[in-house]
């Protein structure tokens, strides 16, 4: 599997408690930060349910 950077690009604020502790579990702590993460069906579940959130890339 490859890698996939993650950027948040839209704010937590006003969003259900269980998105917060996904982008908080991602590794995601600040509006505008990005990571690098292995590929895994845990990780692409976990881009899934905050997708709208997020800019994702393949690398």
């Amino acid at each position: 599997m490859g890698k996939v950077r993650i950027t948040q690009v839209k704010s937590a604020i006003r969003r259900p408690a269980d998105q917060k502790k996904t982008l908080i579990a991602l590794g995601i702590k600040k509006l505008n930060t990005a990571r690098e993460m292995e590929e895994s069906p845990a990780v692409l579940g976990m881009i899934r349910k905050v997708e709208h959130l997020l800019k994702v890339e393949k690398v």
